[in-house]
């Protein structure tokens, strides 16, 4: 079977490409590189039955062609940092939508009979309901959920129109080994694990965030790689419960074994922190905790807590530190 991975040389993508190279799928992984890299693959790049295409997916006639042959594709290419997206919020839309609509008509013009579409919690904004299901409202607060939602609508009406099947998967935030810097959780990592600093934190850390595990994230990805279905498909894939960010910036300071405090910081949202020079996001969301109990129907379940993955996290970028001092996207 061939399965064709947008973004697979991706913090998440580069995680579903090993997994499925090493299940004994043909990968053919489809990446522009911009902020997927070789290290990332490094573990499959030589395997026999991994491709790399260096490909964008704006230029659908290399979709089109990377495409022949190909059973399923899974569409992780994303722009997928929220700042950037309220910045130039027509690139984002370029990317996840556009990008998403030559993903769509190409497949269905070769005959690929699935495709799996990372979606995100994104899509619901501030909660309603917690935690929040797949029927929760749709009133995204930034411009990034706004294309992923259109990028799910367009795989509705795929589905519809033209009988594909389709799985779009609500991403809680996905952490782990490659997780890309700029994220609250690496912004604290990096400061108590490899700068010896504590951490500082927006407000009074009472925001509440859902996590979850980039491996179990891989796991549910292959039951639907495995799995029939028909038409369109949601699901949330989430931690299965949430962690405030004054509890989350302690936790990695008692992983860590450091005897400091977190410090707190009034940032007005829209401005730059005076400690570490880090943007405060707009229309900040209060809470978000997906409900998962329509994946675990499927027999799954997040099996590493918060604890173990950011563990693994630590021991990841305490090796590869250099992944981490790079210049922030926003």
């Amino acid at each position: 079977m061939r399965i064709l991975v947008t973004g697979g040389a991706g913090f998440i993508g580069s995680h579903i490409s090993e997994s499925l190279a090493n299940k004994g799928y043909e990968v053919i992984i489809y990446d522009n590189f911009s902020t997927g890299c070789e290290e990332n693959i490094a573990n499959i790049k030589s395997l026999n039955n991994v491709h790399i295409v260096n490909g964008d997916i704006l230029d659908y006639d290399l979709l089109l062609k990377c495409m022949k042959d190909v059973d399923i594709v899974s569409h992780q290419a994303a722009q997928l940092e929220i700042g950037s997206a309220i910045n130039d919020p027509l690139l984002d839309a370029k990317t996840n939508i556009e990008g998403t609509l030559n993903v769509l008509e190409a497949a269905r013009r070769v005959g690929v009979k699935k495709i799996i579409y990372a979606s995100s919690a994104g899509v619901y904004g501030e909660a309603i309901k917690i935690p929040q299901d797949e029927e929760h409202p749709k009133r995204p607060q930034w411009p990034y959920g706004v294309s992923k939602y259109s990028g799910e609508l367009y795989c509705q009406q795929y589905s519809i129109f033209y009988g594909m099947k389709i799985c779009a998967l609500r991403y809680g935030i996905v952490y782990g080994e490659r997780e890309w810097y700029g994220r609250v959780l690496t912004e604290f990592i990096k400061r108590v694990v490899l700068e010896d600093k504590p951490p500082v934190i927006f407000g009074d850390g009472n925001q509440r965030r859902d996590y979850v595990y980039v491996k179990d994230v891989v796991e549910f990805h292959n039951i639907m790689i495995e799995e029939e279905w028909d038409g369109f498909e949601v699901f949330n894939i989430g931690g299965g419960s949430s962690v405030t960010i004054k509890e989350l910036a302690n936790l990695i300071i008692d992983i860590a074994n450091k005897d400091m405090e977190p410090i707190f910081e009034e940032v007005p949202e829209g401005d730059y922190s005076n400690i570490t020079g880090r943007w405060r996001i707009p229309k900040e969301l209060k809470v978000l905790e997906l409900d998962i109990s329509k994946a675990m129907k499927k027999g799954w379940r997040p099996k590493v807590n918060l604890k173990e993955g950011i563990k693994r996290e630590i021991d990841w970028i305490s090796s590869n530190p250099n992944r981490w001092y790079v210049k922030r996207r926003v």
